[in-house]
């Protein structure tokens, strides 16, 4: 099992961390979740937008409240754990790093880029009303 350097932390960046064609899979399936997480508050600050906002969307996508839930745990454990995955997370359609979200096989790596679509959604300024499909 590789988990080597292909896997890229840029401040500038902030989708190279989803890259499927550029690392191995075990490299984001076995990262903490609480490293991934301020990257999406930064890529959503970056655009004038709020962490509330952020962790709104991971809320409504997972099930989760924030405050009460350990964040150190393994992203795949996560993403597979999430006590109330949105329905509505299917109505989450387009392209993240080149790749086709709807069309993605592996469970897992599909909940990861339904969240990273809706971080992208909110940092391009679209209002979190309609990002959450309501």
């Amino acid at each position: 099992m590789d988990t080597g350097s292909a896997f890229v932390y840029n401040d500038t960046d902030m989708i190279s961390y989803f890259r499927e064609a550029s690392m191995p899979r075990q490299s984001i399936f076995n990262m903490p979740f609480s490293r991934v997480y301020p990257l999406l508050v930064q890529k959503a600050q970056r655009k004038g937008r709020t962490q509330e906002e952020v962790d709104s969307i991971i809320t409504w996508l997972t099930g989760y409240g924030l405050e009460k839930t350990d964040l150190n745990v393994p992203c795949q454990a996560f993403f597979q754990n999430a006590p109330a995955w949105n329905p509505l997370s299917e109505k989450i359609t387009g392209k993240v790093c080149g790749v086709q979200v709807e069309t993605i096989q592996d469970t897992v790596m599909k909940r990861i880029r339904q969240l990273d679509k809706l971080v992208d959604e909110l940092a391009k300024g679209k209002p979190l009303e309609k990002i959450l499909r309501t």
